[in-house]
Formats: C-alpha cells, structure tokens, sequence
C-alpha cells in the first residue's frame, strides 16, 4: 500500500471506529455491567472479527453477495433481528454488582460472528476496500489494509469499553442503572440505520 493511501485509511479507520454504533453502545454497556476485564474477550471479538471480513470480501464474498442478493437479505434481516435481541437483553440487566451475576458478557466467538450482522461494519468494510485499495491491487495491500484497520480499531474499541467501567461506580444505583440500560437499548436500536448492499461496488 502507497504512503499516500495510508494516512487517509489510518483517519478513517480511527472514524469509523471510535462514533457511536452497535458494537460501542455494547461495549459501553458491557463495560458498565461486567466491567473491563470481563468485557475484553468481546472486546477483542469486535476487532478481530473484522479481520476476516475485511479479507473473506475482498478476495470475492463481496462478488457472491452481488450475484446472489438474496444471501445479504437474510444475513441483514437476521442481523435486525439479533440486535433487537441484545438491545431486550441490555434494557432486561439488573444494578450493577461487584458480585457474580448470573448473566454473562458476549464471547469472543459471539463478538466475531456479530460483525458479519452488524450493518455499519458492512459499511466500513465496503467503504475501506473501495476507497484505500489501489485499482490494482495483491494480496499484500489487502493485508495491509486488514491489520491497519484492526491496530486503529482496538483502541477506539476499548475506549468504549473502558468508558463504560468509569461510569460503573456510578450506577450502582438499581433505578440509575435501569435508566441507563434502558439507554443504552434504546440508542442501540436507533443505530440500525438501514444499510443497502450495493452491487456496483462489485
């Protein structure tokens, strides 16, 4: 990848990633429930799992999807569905506790599969591999990109995360600590922008 390319693509990583979206408001919230060490392997299932997508769609996935809509529609309307789902989970936690608690934070694995159902990671992945990579580009500069945007994007990440375990010591309150989930469910439902695939990227 040329130098020139390299800063342009290290700001909008650093963009992309550190705004509020599906993967912040959980780890924000994730961070306030769990706290930061408990939050980690989601925390690292977010980034990682960008990897894979960043490579898997720019070596052709992103052909697949344009010659056969029918598979991003049902990956988008499963990725609605399961947001729905953690945004009853976060509005359904209790106050925080510095004991154990019954319900546990997300896997990594969970974290890494939920990328490919999270619309703005579809956008930030179609807007890198169109916008940074060279017309004419190998497999190198698509690496590059890759761990590029996972190194920016593990700080932005964990700033959520740990954002999230500073506002722990103050919702121990169980009314507080409603509201605030209650919060964080509502905003995460907000941020299912509808995200259109589009073919003629591919």
């Amino acid at each position: 990848m040329s130098p020139d390319l390299l800063l342009p693509l290290i700001a909008y990583a650093f963009v992309t990633s550190i705004t509020p979206g599906p993967n912040n408001m959980m780890l924000l919230a994730s961070g306030v429930n769990y706290g930061f060490r408990r939050t980690l392997p989601h925390l690292c299932g977010v980034s990682l799992g960008l990897a894979p997508m960043l490579v898997g769609i720019g070596l052709g996935l992103g052909r697949l999807f344009a010659r056969v809509p029918l598979l991003y529609s049902i990956l988008h309307w499963v990725g609605m569905a399961y947001l729905l789902w953690l945004a009853w989970k976060i509005a359904r936690s209790g106050a925080v506790s510095g004991t154990e608690r019954k319900q546990v934070p997300l896997s990594f694995l969970q974290a890494a599969a939920f990328q490919w159902l999270n619309p703005k990671c579809w956008m930030m992945v179609f807007g890198a591999l169109t916008t940074y990579l060279p017309s004419q580009w190998h497999i190198d500069a698509l690496l590059t990109l890759t761990l590029v945007f996972v190194l920016v994007n593990v700080p932005c990440v964990a700033s959520w995360a740990g954002l999230g375990k500073i506002c722990r010591q103050f919702l121990s309150n169980p009314r507080a600590a409603r509201i605030f989930n209650f919060v964080m469910a509502a905003l995460l439902v907000t941020s299912l922008r509808p995200f259109k695939f589009d073919s003629n990227l591919f």
